[in-house]
């Protein structure tokens, strides 16, 4: 994987410059325009992308490439409203645990089906998840049933999204 820099213009480099320099890919505002066009719809027609731009439909698809290979593109998904699916409980929970359990109880985490996010952090918690639930009484029964019983767990601070304003991927 090459290391990616992200260059504001291009106004300086030649049409047929490679985007390379010393082994590092220069992100350029087509590459910014690009992936701003598929973080808003990911199944958007490389076509389309292709007009937007005023280029060929080979050249995005070879900037597409490139920025997957790289692994600027992680992955293609879709996002879902949770509530549509009978989740009208989406929490930010945070654990405080006992470093030696730190690694375990975040590993634990990501095998429960009702989290959709673990991360560890600094700050207020050392693990930070997202989880879906059908209401405020599963919430509580998963934190007292699930995570309060992993090993080395001694704090659980949940905090209930009431609205979401913003959601946009990557």
């Amino acid at each position: 994987m090459h290391n990616v820099v992200v260059r504001k213009s291009s106004a300086m480099f030649p049409k047929n410059y490679e985007n390379w320099y010393g082994g590092v890919r220069m992100i350029d505002e087509k590459d910014l325009k690009i992936l701003e066009i598929l973080r808003e719809n990911a199944r958007t027609p490389l076509t389309d992308i292709a007009e937007q731009l005023g280029v060929s439909e080979s050249m995005i698809r070879k900037r597409v490439k490139s920025l997957e290979n790289e692994g600027v593109i992680k992955r293609y998904t879709v996002v879902v409203d949770p509530a549509k699916l009978g989740y009208n409980s989406v929490s930010f929970v945070g654990l405080d645990v006992e470093p030696t359990h730190f690694l375990d109880v975040a590993i634990k985490m990501t095998e429960f089906p009702e989290v959709k996010f673990v991360a560890t952090s600094t700050g207020d918690h050392m693990i930070m998840t997202e989880i879906w639930l059908e209401d405020g009484r599963a919430l509580g029964s998963f934190i007292a049933e699930k995570i309060g019983r992993l090993e080395g767990v001694h704090r659980v601070c949940p905090a209930v999204i009431m609205e979401k304003l913003k959601d946009t991927c990557g």
